[in-house]
């Protein structure tokens, strides 16, 4: 159980999900697909539910892209998976759902970035648009502003006025109150065009842990209306996944947050859903959330100096994402389960007892035996060759499984939050 306290939030439900309101928080992620790819999108989509998103974005921005939404959608919801869709929509996007009806019904929500909704007067109009279209069709938005798009005349005039009165403010400051006033101005114009206020999530995106976490922190003073979560433009790899989860992390920690998105550059041919990954193990090293069976792994000294244990390890991890979305759509739980791959006797027994299921390989020097531990009781020693040995291992896994977790009645939700 976690101790996080958290901060009283209106509830906004977003298709089968709620965010806020007291609910757990949630985890959503984005595709990079060309929308109007029908194929690569749907496919994307239910990838990524899979991986654990609980709430799926796509691009709007083309007349192909909004046409292509309600054959999206009817594809995924076809092959059984009901995790909401988002539209991004930036620029024009009071234009697209206005022509194309069928894309801003058929969304489960529309995130709105106030800062590229139009210039001068024509801004609070086209933004007025788009709430008039999300109250037609009782939709909720995510008003998302982000430091690399905030209105260039709101900067320039809080710029002018740090300057002129002489009020001391740094620069990040005063970005940080420019994000703050565009999200809760837009707030209020939402109401006021119709849009309740249990139907807005907020979001004010930084690219700097500690500028992202001074302004959510005075961000969730000044409303309380469920805040999304996430450190734009991350990066990629080690430096993307540790700046998010550092500044996200505290964040929710200190009860701060209700959705939360890893933004991680992939790879060129990377794979979209490692970061579903990363804010699921966010979320689940807080003890806010379960998603997956934990792996605790050795890692290694001059007593490991057979790759072995690391190859076992990075198996099991990968056996156990593969089996969880059919594990999770047929136990109750099973989420919850530990797991340990030990490289040798200094912890090898002791972690592979605490977890449910554990496996203590021989370090250097050390007796070729392997013996396995389920719930604390040495139940096996496997012996033979690493694929002889990894194999017996998963079928220990997935044995215990079948065995020890009760079955969903009719299969349950695939993707209900846990």
């Amino acid at each position: 159980m976690s101790t996080v306290v958290r901060r009283d939030t209106v509830g906004v439900r977003i298709g089968s999900v709620l965010i806020g309101g007291g609910a757990p928080v949630a985890v959503q992620s984005m595709t990079n697909t060309e929308t109007a790819d029908i194929d690569a999108t749907s496919l994307q989509i239910m990838q990524l539910a899979d991986a654990g998103s609980e709430l799926v974005r796509i691009t709007v921005n083309t007349e192909q892209a909004a046409a292509a939404v309600e054959h999206i959608i009817g594809r995924v919801r076809e092959a059984g998976y009901m995790a909401p869709i988002i539209g991004d929509f930036h620029y024009n996007g009071h234009r697209l759902l206005s022509k194309y009806r069928q894309c801003a019904k058929l969304l489960d929500k529309y995130r709105v970035n106030p800062g590229n909704v139009g210039a001068g007067a024509a801004r609070d109009k086209n933004f007025a648009q788009i709430c008039q279209i999300a109250a037609d069709n009782d939709k909720p938005v995510r008003i998302g502003v982000n430091i690399g798009s905030l209105n260039k005349d709101l900067v320039m005039l809080k710029m002018i006025e740090n300057t002129q009165k002489g009020l001391g403010k740094s620069s990040e400051e005063v970005m940080n109150e420019c994000m703050m006033l565009s999200a809760l101005e837009s707030t209020r114009l939402a109401i006021e065009n119709g849009v309740s206020k249990d139907r807005i999530v907020i979001s004010c995106k930084s690219s700097t842990p500690r500028h992202l976490m001074s302004l959510y922190r005075e961000l969730s003073r000044q409303t309380d209306q469920p805040l999304h979560l996430g450190l734009t433009e991350a990066g990629i790899g080690t430096k993307g996944i540790v700046w998010s989860a550092v500044s996200i992390g505290v964040l929710l920690a200190e009860g701060i947050g209700d959705t939360v998105r890893v933004s991680l550059t992939p790879r060129v041919g990377g794979d979209r859903r490692e970061e579903v990954y990363a804010a699921c193990e966010i979320l689940q090293s807080l003890g806010l959330r379960s998603f997956v069976p934990s792996v605790t792994a050795c890692p290694g000294c001059g007593r490991t100096t057979s790759e072995f244990f690391q190859a076992l390890a990075e198996e099991t991890e990968a056996f156990v994402r593969d089996r969880m979305p059919e594990w999770k759509h047929k136990y109750m739980g099973v989420e919850t389960l530990t797991l340990a791959v030990m490289g040798c006797i200094v912890n090898g027994p002791g972690e592979s007892r605490a977890a449910n299921i554990g496996i203590s390989l021989p370090g250097s020097g050390e007796e070729p035996k392997c013996p396995v531990y389920v719930d604390g009781n040495h139940t096996m020693t496997l012996i033979g060759t690493p694929d002889q040995i990894g194999a017996a291992f998963r079928e220990v896994i997935d044995t215990y499984v079948q065995n020890r977790f009760p079955p969903k009645n009719g299969g349950g939700d695939r993707l209900s939050p846990g």
